[in-house]
């Protein structure tokens, strides 16, 4: 080392000597051409110093000092500008980066919700990092769950989805039940009471007798009523049971076979089981004493309520509240609520001050419909049917207050308090129960567009009494109405669809799709327009995943599944992208569903583009990119709820309760018979056996889809298999079998009228000319003795005109009748 080093410092002192500079270049140049970097050599100071002796940059013919001085000029920095001395700066050292700086980048869209509390979009803001706590008001277990509660619950469930999964928000999520209420009162006495009555199997007169009643008490009832739908549904009601009245009438007086009689009593029993059991509970409803009476009904809706929530693939609640269990916390919260100043007792009932809460300037009354004040309809109806009196009115310091425990009298459940025997007000449930889970204040309070008055007001009124602060709920989300073929939907007008009947004829992804494909804050429709829409939305995207999973299945190797991307692909997937971002801006609109489904039917048109456009020009689609988009759709289908099963793409085969992949397991040995068919309707085809041709066919079109299979013949392309719903496959047959039908029956009918076209020409043709006119006795009077007319029916001579145009007339049947001879003489003529 000490040694070459010595050799190297001769050498550069002999180098040095030489005063010429374009000598001493050579000379280095030559000494430099035995010296490698790459084979190890590295220089040292004294390289350096020799190259700082440079008055500028050596030139290029002299490769080996050019090669040395770049390599060194990368290390140190050096000057290399024209007419000065070369001077490579070792006091500086290494040479540091460039400085970089990040690129602008674009804004990022925040979540916005609309906010019934200020009646806008407001960006959402959670209280605690990407903690969410949601109360959602539950249902009134007393009857079967319908399709208004659909709407709530399936939004609810599409929301907070998407809040979790997509926005990925950790929400904690509490709904309740309303197992104690006015309404569950009244039906449970009612249907215990006319259970009873049904026991005791009364005889025909009698029963006719007490219809009578009955029927007089409700005629009071629908002469009282203003509401016009309710009064058309009570006319119905009352009519119902007239028809049905008078055949058991008659056949009691006229005295008919028994059997005739008990199904006359049958039927006016059931028509008039509403009148029976109003009448009923106002003669006998306060004897009911029992609470297992008014436990018993609701146990059993709230049990139906979560079978069609569960079939609808609503998800669970994280805490589920019920009113019946939660009494002692109830009556604690009232107790605050009047300590701190803002109830009062009256006559054993407990009401909330309205008056002295809104003089309050922490405090407001009715934020959310503030112009609802006073709507004295609206506020009895929230008090309850059993709530409404002279006496439980003049109780109240004002008309606006409201029930925070009310006084139970005979025939109601009751439960012990500081105030004497009651039971909870309507809207305290609420505040209490998510009060004691959730706190004092809760990020997003959910329910229906008819709860905000006076339910919701009252709630966050009394809440904020109880807590003393003005934020027990930053966010409130209603959903919107239901109609249904635009009808205002109720089940106190009788005007409803249970969930168990919408499922008979949707399926519970069709339900949620129709949901998807509508805000979730607007009137959704309920009709057939609205559900054939959804039902072609899936079948458009379910066809479009069967196809990429065709193009999925065909066989490649490891590199076989990278294609070269060329200007198809690379637009294809600036679409993807675009939508994606399309997408993600919808979604923080107020979780705008609809706008998003659009999006992906956007995408789905474009991705089936592509692939005609490839088939057609006889090119593998891209495996992976089809791959990607269709993936990224499922995943937004999954988070949506409209997929339930783990497959990555598509929805599932078989329903999502198997337990095995239906498609990985058969398809194997369906593309198999697709192969062999392929090859037996090619030896088919070639050799001309129809009927092997005929039995294919039979296969694809009779066979297959009984076992939910579709083969689709391409020409020239190998046959697309897929697995499809087995009724949906049987109801497409049905409908091809009848559009062939109706093409048949329009082909036969189009024969039919050219027969009688033909015959009609014939017979025509069969009339010789001088003929032709003289049946029109109406017309003609006077002919010559061609059959031609010279006068009308009065006598008087045609005019020029009209005998030109009979002229016309009787030349061509002329011809005709000569073309008949013809045919008659050549014996063709029927």
């Amino acid at each position: 080392m000490a040694a070459a080093a010595a050799e190297q410092a001769s050498s550069y002192s002999f180098i040095l000597s030489i005063s010429e500079e374009e000598a001493r270049v050579k000379a280095l140049n030559e000494y430099l051409s035995t010296r490698s970097y790459i084979q190890g050599f590295t220089f040292s100071h004294a390289d350096v110093e020799v190259f700082r002796k440079f008055s500028r940059p050596p030139v290029d013919q002299y490769i080996h000092v050019v090669r040395w001085y770049r390599h060194i000029e990368a290390i140190y920095d050096g000057s290399s500008e024209k007419n000065e001395p070369c001077k490579l700066q070792t006091s500086k050292g290494k040479r540091v980066q460039p400085p970089w700086s990040p690129p602008e980048g674009t804004k990022h869209s925040r979540l916005c919700l609309y906010n019934s509390l200020t009646r806008n979009k407001e960006i959402f803001q959670p209280q605690n990092g990407k903690k969410v706590l949601w109360y959602c008001c539950g249902p009134t277990v007393y009857d079967a769950s319908h399709m208004g509660h659909a709407r709530s619950y399936i939004s609810f469930d599409i929301l907070r989805r998407i809040l979790r999964d997509y926005f990925k928000y950790d929400v904690f999520y509490c709904m309740n039940i309303t197992d104690i209420d006015d309404k569950i009162i009244k039906r449970a006495r009612q249907n215990y009471l006319f259970e009873r009555y049904r026991e005791n199997k009364l005889a025909p007169d009698q029963l006719l007798e007490d219809v009578k009643a009955a029927s007089e008490l409700f005629s009071v009832k629908l002469n009282e009523t203003t509401d016009t739908d309710k009064k058309q549904m009570l006319e119905r009601i009352q009519n119902a049971v007239k028809s049905a009245f008078g055949p058991l009438q008659e056949a009691v007086q006229a005295k008919l076979p028994e059997e005739e009689i008990n199904s006359c009593h049958e039927r006016l029993l059931e028509e008039a089981k509403d009148l029976l059991s109003d009448w009923l509970d106002t003669k006998f409803g306060s004897q009911v004493t029992d609470n297992s009476i008014f436990s018993k009904l609701p146990k059993f809706w709230e049990g139906e309520f979560h079978k069609d929530m569960e079939a609808l693939n609503v998800l669970p609640p994280d805490v589920l509240t019920r009113v019946s269990e939660y009494v002692p916390e109830i009556v604690d919260f009232v107790k605050k609520i009047v300590d701190n100043g803002y109830g009062y007792v009256s006559n054993g009932s407990v009401y909330f001050d309205t008056v002295k809460f809104d003089s309050n300037e922490k405090h407001s009354y009715a934020k959310l419909v503030p112009e609802a004040v006073g709507d004295q309809k609206a506020l009895q109806e929230g008090e309850g049917d059993l709530s409404i009196s002279p006496d439980s009115l003049s109780e109240k310091h004002s008309p606006n207050d409201f029930a925070l425990w009310k006084s139970s009298k005979p025939g109601e459940p009751s439960w012990d308090s500081p105030w004497g025997k009651g039971r909870p007000g309507w809207h305290i449930e609420c505040s209490a129960m998510a009060g004691s889970i959730l706190g004092q204040s809760m990020d997003i309070h959910g329910g229906g567009f008819d709860l905000r008055f006076p339910h919701h007001d009252n709630e966050l009124a009394q809440s904020e009494a109880y807590f003393e602060n003005d934020h027990w709920v930053r966010y409130f989300l209603h959903t919107g109405h239901l109609t249904i073929a635009g009808c205002k939907m109720s089940k106190s007008l009788k005007n409803f669809i249970t969930i168990k009947d919408a499922l008979k004829k949707h399926t519970a992804r069709q339900l949620r799709l129709a949901f998807l494909m509508h805000s979730w804050k607007d009137t959704l429709d309920y009709s057939n327009n609205t559900m054939e829409s959804a039902i072609q939305y899936e079948k458009f995207m379910n066809e479009f995943f069967l196809n990429v999973k065709d193009i999925l299945r065909a066989p490649t190797d490891v590199t076989g599944q990278f294609q070269k991307w060329e200007n198809q692909e690379a637009e294809l997937n600036r679409n993807f992208y675009d939508k994606k971002a399309s997408i993600h801006e919808a979604l923080c609109d107020n979780i705008d569903t609809r706008s998003v489904l659009e999006e992906m039917r956007s995408l789905v048109s474009q991705s089936n583009s592509y692939i005609a456009a490839k088939k057609s020009s006889r090119q593998m689609p891209n495996r992976l990119l089809l791959e990607n988009i269709s993936s990224y759709l499922t995943q937004m289908l999954k988070i949506f709820g409209a997929i339930e099963s783990d497959d990555a793409i598509g929805f599932p085969v078989g329903g999502s309760s198997q337990n095995i992949n239906i498609e990985s397991t058969v398809m194997p040995y369906l593309q198999v018979l697709s192969e062999f068919r392929e090859g037996v309707r090619q030896i088919a085809r070639e050799k001309k056996v129809t009927e092997v041709l005929q039995l294919s066919d039979a296969l694809r079109d009779d066979i297959l889809p009984e076992l939910g299979v579709r083969f689709e013949d391409h020409e020239g392309l190998p046959t697309v298999v897929k697995l499809v719903d087995k009724d949906t496959l049987l109801k497409e047959r049905e409908e091809k079998k009848k559009i062939e039908e109706e093409k048949k029956r329009k082909k036969e009918e189009a024969a039919r009228k050219k027969q009688q076209q033909e015959a009609a020409k014939l017979e025509k043709m069969k009339i010789p000319p001088h003929e032709m006119f003289k049946s029109e006795h109406d017309k003609y009077s006077i002919f010559d003795e061609n059959g031609f007319p010279t006068h009308d029916t009065e006598g008087k001579e045609l005019s020029k005109g009209q005998i030109k145009k009979l002229k016309k007339l009787y030349e061509t049947q002329e011809k005709l009748y000569k073309e008949y001879l013809q045919m008659v003489q050549n014996g063709i003529a029927n």
